[in-house]
């Protein structure tokens, strides 16, 4: 642990995460994770009290960070989208009253349909 912190690892990349602790201390990981708790939360401990953020949780806080800025573009368009689907509703309702209009009045000037003899066949 003291070697990781320190910035001179042995065994791992000197990243500040479970999986390296692990690894400079050449055990697996879940030992650490399930087994001893204990040292975890010093492991941790000790990296904040240097001032620093564990990548993983610099990971976490980047990959939060991005998903705001998506959830607030998503919430934008959605905005949007809804107020041109309330428009196009608009549009509709006054294109089916002109449209029911224009029938009413066409209905109306209708002549009579008369029925025309059906044309002779050629060569008859």
């Amino acid at each position: 642990m003291d070697r990781l912190l320190a910035g001179t690892p042995l065994r791992s990349g000197g990243a500040l995460t479970i999986l390296a602790l692990a690894a400079e201390a050449d055990v697996k990981r879940h030992v650490l994770t399930h087994r001893h708790t204990d040292l975890k939360d010093e492991f941790y401990a000790r990296v904040r009290a240097q001032g620093q953020v564990p990548d993983s949780e610099r990971k976490l806080r980047d990959e939060l960070k991005k998903t705001k800025e998506r959830l607030a573009a998503v919430l934008e368009e959605n905005k949007r989208q809804s107020a041109e689907i309330d428009m196009f509703a608009r549009v509709v309702n006054v294109l089916t009253l002109e449209n029911d209009q224009l029938r009413g009045q066409q209905s109306r000037r209708r002549a009579p349909v008369v029925a025309l003899r059906p044309a002779p066949e050629p060569g008859s």
